[in-house]
């Protein structure tokens, strides 16, 4: 165990068992309110493959949705990995470091697996893949946004990304603004065990203190959709939005389940969109079926993720048929808590899938 998490687990943090040993929770649940006012959140349930070689972009950028080839290292961009049939194993979050490494973020409890399917697919290409979750410079990673989130990182002496999706590399880590949410940026710090430990003090100080479950629960208001174990498989890109976050790139060359995705975007027949939702169900989970009142045997769409939302209830990212939004639509059943849908921080257009 790194010694970030020794720190977690020495101020609070739970641990759990799933596919490996990580940090459950660090801190109180946190509100809406709350993220809107500023918070920081230790995240470790996410893990990182790192792609190094003189062919590591070009490898990827035949493997993944979005082009990689051309991604500059002050950019980051969503991705896919889709089986041939379209359907989506995972997303990343990418970036490229000054020498030429391809950073790839997606969640610890299915990187083993999909690290060693991409490994597969390297062959004569010169890229190695790594895990690089707890390489000493990113293994600890923080999550902030809301209000007061600038001037506390500021405050430590860094230079922050002045546009969603770009990056900063400094001395003491890496800064990637996300998308925002609450009308404030969100930002990922990157950086050494040691350096986290001494800033995270003050950083509690001025904000609120969240774990996971908080900066999921900030990805989900600003629409931004995980694929995890649960959903694996499940959707096509842009049944969970890939494509308007800037994820998938059409334009770029042949990867795994293209056909599908290009088919999908142009040809396709089935309205389906992913939505923002809450429920007074704090058991929410990824994977669970949501059904409407009109049709109330056959599923209409599935939750893609779930947090707590520090009120009794969960926030959701659902998947389902955009007519749906204008009936009454249930979790796990026709009889279950009832869904109510919240605006999402983009627009979503009807697309035929």
């Amino acid at each position: 165990m790194s010694n970030w998490t020794d720190y977690l687990a020495s101020h609070g943090a739970r641990f759990h068992i799933d596919e490996a040993t990580q940090v459950e929770d660090f801190g109180r649940t946190l509100s809406a309110a709350d993220l809107a006012g500023g918070f920081v959140a230790p995240v470790t349930d996410l893990g990182l493959i790192a792609v190094a070689g003189e062919e590591a972009a070009k490898f990827l950028h035949s493997q993944l949705t979005n082009d990689v080839e051309h991604l500059g290292p002050n950019e980051a961009r969503l991705a896919g990995f889709c089986t041939p049939k379209g359907r989506l194993q995972a997303t990343f979050l990418m970036w490229r470091s000054e020498d030429g490494t391809v950073w790839l973020q997606l969640p610890r409890a299915i990187q083993a697996p999909l690290q060693k399917r991409l490994t597969m697919f390297v062959l004569r290409t010169k890229a190695k893949l790594r895990d690089a979750t707890e390489e000493e410079n990113v293994a600890a990673v923080l999550g902030f946004g809301g209000m007061k989130a600038e001037a506390a990182l500021r405050a430590q002496g860094l230079d922050l990304p002045a546009a969603p999706y770009a990056v900063v590399h400094g001395e003491r880590g890496t800064v990637i603004r996300l998308a925002d949410a609450f009308e404030a940026p969100r930002f990922l710090w990157l950086t050494s065990s040691a350096t986290a430990q001494a800033a995270l003090p003050a950083l509690g100080a001025e904000l609120a203190l969240g774990g996971n479950a908080a900066w999921h629960l900030s990805a989900i208001h600003a629409g931004v959709p995980q694929v995890s174990a649960a959903t694996q498989e499940q959707f096509v890109p842009q049944m969970i939005n890939l494509e308007l976050l800037g994820g998938v790139n059409f334009k770029k060359g042949c990867y795994p389940g293209q056909e599908i995705v290009a088919r999908s975007q142009y040809l396709g027949k089935l309205k389906r969109r992913t939505a923002l939702a809450s429920v007074e169900n704090a058991a929410a989970r990824a994977g669970d079926e949501v059904f409407s009142t009109s049709d109330p045997e056959q599923p209409c769409g599935m939750v893609v993720n779930a947090a707590p939302n520090g009120l009794g209830g969960a926030a959701l990212l659902v998947e389902m048929k955009l007519a749906a939004l204008e009936e009454e639509v249930h979790l796990g059943s026709a009889a279950g808590a009832p869904l109510r849908f919240l605006p999402m921080p983009y627009a979503l257009d009807a697309l035929d899938l």
